[in-house]
């Protein structure tokens, strides 16, 4: 007999101690990296910024915003969790949203929303907060946004569960 109800989906899992020191850590690395090649592949140089002084004042707000970010998309996948159940949601598609994403397409397609809700808000945050005063013109401000955005995204919530669990 097995007790799936107990096991936590990998995207849930994130969000709590142990694992969130890892999570927050291994996100502040890949921040920083995405950062670093922004200000190289945007030359932002010819805004008049240096490297420490461009790292220094947005990685904070970057890893803090991304992270929040992710705690929204997972919120909005538990939120399809606790009312899909409650309105009769197949058991298919909830365990694919927890467990394994790729045997339920519908499941597929709900965590693609998520991982999208996140990457807007990792935009939307970077673009109106972390940039504003750092890049002043418009649309370099958007593209590096959106580059942060796209590398950024919660990839991890396509992870299934049983790659880690023995069921």
């Amino acid at each position: 007999m097995k007790v799936y109800n107990v096991i936590f989906p990998i995207w849930m899992l994130l969000f709590f101690p142990p694992v969130i020191f890892i999570a927050l850590a291994g996100n502040f690395v890949i921040d920083s990296l995405v950062i670093i090649a922004c200000f190289f592949l945007f030359k932002l140089t010819n805004q008049g910024l240096g490297l420490k002084t461009f790292y220094k004042k947005s990685i904070l707000k970057v890893w803090l915003f991304g992270f929040l970010a992710d705690i929204i998309g997972a919120g909005f996948l538990f939120l399809v969790l606790m009312v899909g159940s409650g309105l009769g949601l197949p058991y298919e598609i909830e365990a694919g949203i927890a467990y394994d994403p790729f045997s339920s397409p519908v499941a597929v397609v709900i965590i693609i929303i998520s991982m999208l809700i996140s990457s807007f808000f990792i935009f939307l945050f970077n673009y109106k907060f972390t940039f504003r005063r750092l890049i002043v013109e418009k649309a370099l401000r958007i593209k590096v946004a959106l580059t942060i955005a796209i590398v950024t995204t919660p990839w991890t919530f396509l992870l299934p569960t049983k790659w880690f669990y023995n069921f």
